[in-house]
């Protein structure tokens, strides 16, 4: 590049480069000889005290080399470094000095208190006075930085005071997190990071892309990659930082034990007050699974996409693994990677034996254990309580939704609640097993635990598992439908597209935010509008349903409820009676078969016994020479005498358990019913499945067209029923085909699917048992059995609701009180932890003037039978708001994930972040030209 046109370049880039120069620059070797002459000894070089003298010259020798080393613009180096050393070494810099930043950051909280929130740099020049001010005598340091705000982007000096224990506390200590920890040249504000953060928990779908690109459109400024990732650093300290001091505030809280979180996260269901009804389950959760929530395997971001390979040994690990209260280890979970079946079980490896598994994916261990190498995390698996709050989280590793992730929950979750506790679970049925076979059936059965299917997807279980675990048919469950992981899941699928390439730390920082945000601003602050939405769909179903069912039983002269048990319990029984046949009726079909074998065995017998070889005199030499025709023979008469003495061992056993003296014979009139039974036998069997599939979509059919469901549940039942009626069509495919064999009537699908009621089904009327006759079988009775059932549990649930309302109530005044005495405490010693807890404290006070407004609403219905006055606590431990706070001596240096990343991540350019080391490598470069052309010389 000529002199020419590297002057052109500068010209582009702005005025403010052209504004030092008044007219065109040479290469500043042919302006001027002096240069030339004082090495050729023409003329001499003044030296003065002053200095400055031997840089002109060097300035005048070099021309634009000089100028562009002097403006630091150089061309970048190859680094050879890797990711993860570059990483490690940024992380050990930080982590060396987070605790002096949080103290920054809680002072520059402090000095924040009251303030209006004006930007940074409306604030900085009023600060910076102040501060030289206060240090006017004190040596004081300006270091220059590139601060990034929401509105704007600048250069500006930051005070560095002899206090400040590093520069980037320096910085924090104005509000500025940097993105470098020893060197830092570009700063990003505390505002901006928490825009973004408190921006995200809303709207989970904001990348940090999307963002920073929205900050430079707003700056002016076009958007480069490094910008992104400078971003992310910053953001990964800074979200560190605030984990240190929520350890800090938790620990002045005396809140720091192991599991608190978990054992006092829902106050509804955890606040235990004294005096309080005895309920048969003291706590109701949900847990499930679910797939959104992937990430793509490094491997295959590094290329490597052959999907067919073996996966992993190994579970996918970072050497930076995020540790949050909620999330169970994957070594945790792997415990209960063999603990799936250790002792006798009803249900094999496939799910056979359970009726259900034909419906659920996650039944089938072929199917689970299986799934796409193309990713490592495969999902997540959460358990909530009956309100929403996050209780655990759990990875599902290269895995579909085992039941060790199920195991692994309800593990932490009987040792950290302990008794009459009910899960509810989507393959609940199915799960009831596994639990009782594997090493927590002790535990779980000592604990009083119960296993619960979800009322959503409960009814697309088959009617007979339905009977034994559907919430509606479940005392003490109330009307809680346990499906708070499917509502929690509708909210989190929105974190999936920026976690699917994400690191492993950063997916879980992700994901664990998200919940902690939402459990904390979603789920407490819409918790007394659970509660009364709650109260107003039990009194209303009671207020309604109590006239309805009277008339009901008035119309089926039914006078005590308690019958709808006993129909319950009948209907039970015979679902139960239709998966077998009747065993009397199997042995004497299998007598008639035995007997039918035995003369068949008998007359072969006969024949054989009664062939003979008759020799002429041209077979004679035929016969003699060829020996095997006659052990043919033999082994022929051996093996119909052997068929022969089976068969009739076979008859011998079975008339013994039959009881019969006498064996039957063709003429007897036992052998022709039996005779009748083996023939209808396959037509029987065809009949009993359409009647069980038949019978369960009539009821699922009344269960939709009932009032009161609303669009959605109705949808579900509809794809529930649609997969019924795909088992109904193969069902009637084999009924059709035995029936042409007895020559009666074939049946059409149109006809069967169209009826509506048991009582207008033909069909069931020509089986064993008639179900139409049955009193709990009409449409009238099913409807009374379901407006009986709702109302006890509506009941049930109005229980409940009054013990959650004063817990919440009594909750409210003990946190108050309890957060206001801490504060006190430390006001004086710790006024910036004071402050903190005060933060604290305004997060949860906040919604209690919503929460006060819902429980007058409550208060105010008609058939309320709760009570608003507080109660007392049980609960009187450390840390509990009922407790009395006491001062504890705050650690200096607390433990805490690391603040960086793994080494999933591409590398990016970071131009402004230029280490000291190679500055010091071009400037020694530089000063070694000058040297050799001094030399030449």
């Amino acid at each position: 590049m000529t002199v020419t046109e590297r002057h052109a370049l500068e010209a582009l880039r702005g005025p403010a480069l052209n504004d030092s120069v008044n007219g065109p620059m040479d290469d500043g070797y042919e302006s001027d000889g002096y240069g030339a002459m004082v090495l050729d000894g023409t003329e001499p070089l003044d030296v003065s005290h002053a200095g400055g003298e031997f840089q002109e010259l060097t300035s005048e020798l070099l021309g634009d080399f000089w100028k562009s080393t002097s403006q630091e613009v150089r061309t970048k180096r190859p680094d050879y470094r890797s990711f993860r050393d570059r990483s490690a070494k940024r992380t050990a810099a930080f982590s060396v000095q987070l605790e002096a930043m949080t103290e920054a950051y809680m002072a520059w909280s402090l000095n924040q208190r009251g303030a209006s929130r004006r930007g940074f740099f409306d604030s900085d020049e009023r600060r910076t006075q102040e501060e030289h001010q206060r240090c006017d005598g004190v040596d004081t340091k300006l270091l220059s930085v590139l601060v990034l705000d929401v509105f704007c982007a600048e250069k500006t000096s930051i005070t560095v005071v002899p206090t400040d224990r590093y520069l980037t506390s320096a910085l924090v200590r104005h509000g500025l997190i940097p993105c470098s920890p020893i060197t830092p040249k570009v700063a990003i504000t505390v505002h901006a990071l928490e825009l973004y953060h408190n921006t995200r928990q809303r709207c989970p779908q904001l990348s940090i892309q999307a963002y920073v690109k929205s900050l430079c459109d707003m700056h002016g400024v076009p958007f480069h990659n490094h910008r992104s990732r400078q971003f992310s650093i910053v953001l990964d300290v800074y979200l560190q930082i605030l984990a240190l001091v929520s350890n800090l505030v938790r620990q002045a809280l005396q809140r720091d034990q192991p599991d608190w979180r978990l054992k006092h996260c829902c106050p509804a269901c955890t606040y235990k007050l004294q005096d309080e009804p005895a309920m048969r389950f003291k706590m109701l959760f949900a847990q499930d699974g679910n797939d959104s929530l992937k990430r793509v395997a490094t491997r295959v971001l590094d290329g490597n996409l052959d999907d067919t390979g073996p996966q992993a040994a190994t579970l996918p690990t970072s050497d930076y693994t995020l540790h949050h209260e909620q999330y169970l280890t994957r070594e945790f979970v792997e415990t209960f990677a063999s603990d799936r079946q250790t002792g006798p079980s009803i249900v094999d490896e496939d799910g056979d034996g359970n009726l259900c598994a034909e419906r659920w994916k996650n039944m089938k261990d072929s199917v689970t254990q299986k799934m796409w190498s193309v990713f490592d995390e495969t999902g997540a698996f959460i358990a909530v309580c009956r309100h929403g709050f996050c209780l655990l989280i759990a990875d599902m590793v290269q895995s579909g939704e085992q039941s060790k992730y199920a195991l692994a929950v309800t593990s932490k979750l009987l040792d950290a609640f302990g008794s009459d506790l009910g899960g509810g679970y989507d393959i609940g049925c199915r799960f009831k097993t596994t639990l009782a076979s594997s090493t927590l059936g002790e535990q779980a059965r000592s604990l009083n635990y119960t296993s619960l299917v979800n009322a959503f997807h409960g009814h697309a279980h088959n009617r007979l598992c339905q009977l034994d675990n559907l919430t509606t048919y479940v005392e003490g469950l109330g009307l809680e439908d346990l499906e708070g992981c499917e509502r929690a899941f509708s909210k989190s699928n929105s974190l999936a597209p920026s976690t699917r390439y994400a690191s492993i730390f950063h997916r879980r920082q992700a994901i664990a935010c998200y919940f902690e945000h939402n459990d904390e601003m979603e789920v407490y602050a819409n918790l007394t509008k659970f509660l009364l939405n709650n109260y107003k769909q039990a009194l209303d179903l009671l207020s309604n349903g109590r006239a309805t069912l009277e008339w009901l039983m008035c119309e089926l002269g039914v006078s005590d409820p308690e019958t709808f048990k006993l129909w319950l319990d009948e209907e039970r029984v015979y679902l139960n009676s239709l998966l077998r046949e009747p065993v009397e009726e199997t042995l004497q079909m299998e007598y008639w078969q035995r007997l039918v074998n035995l003369a068949g065995s008998r007359k072969n017998l006969e024949t054989v016994l009664s062939t003979w070889t008759v020799i002429t005199p041209g077979n004679v030499a035929s016969i003699r020479s060829d020996g095997g025709v006659t052990r043919k023979a033999e082994t022929k008469r051996r093996h119909a005498q052997e068929n022969y003495e089976k068969d009739l061992r076979a008859v011998q056993e079975l008339e013994g358990r039959l009881g019969i003296t006498r064996r039957w014979v063709p003429e007897d009139e036992e052998w022709q019913a039996a005779a009748r039974l083996v023939a209808n036998r396959k037509y029987q069997r065809a009949l009993d499945n359409v009647e069980r599939l038949v019978v369960s979509r009539i009821f699922e059919l009344s269960k939709m067209n009932q009032s009161g469901t609303g669009y959605k549940l109705r949808k579900h039942i509809g794809k529930a029923l649609q997969t019924r009626s795909a088992a109904i069509r193969a069902a009637l495919l084999q009924y059709n085909t035995a029936a042409k064999a007895l020559g009666r009537r074939a049946l059409e699908f149109d006809e069967v699917v169209e009826y509506a009621f048991l009582a207008d089904f033909d069909l069931l009327r020509d089986t064993r048992q008639d179900v139409s006759t049955r009193p709990w079988a009409s449409p009238t009775a099913r409807l009374a059995m379901n407006m009986f059932f709702k109302l006890c549990r509506a009941e049930e649930e109005v229980v409940r609701l009054n013990v959650e309302i004063r817990r919440i109530a009594t909750y409210i005044v003990d946190e108050d009180r309890y957060l206001r005495s801490c504060e006190a405490l430390y006001r004086d010693t710790h006024p910036a932890l004071a402050h903190q807890i005060s933060r604290y404290h305004s997060i949860r006070s906040r919604f209690t003037s919503l929460h006060l407004r819902s429980l007058e609403k409550i208060s105010r219905l008609p058939g309320f039978s709760g009570t608003l006055i507080p109660g007392v606590s049980l609960s009187r431990g450390r840390g509990d708001s009922a407790s009395v706070p006491s001062r504890v001596p705050i650690e200096s240096v607390l433990s805490c994930p690391s603040a960086c990343t793994d080494n999933g991540e591409e590398d990016v350019d970071e131009d402004i972040d230029e280490d000291l080391g190679t500055a010091l490598e071009e400037r020694c470069e530089a000063l070694e030209h000058i040297l050799s052309v001094t030399t030449d010389a």
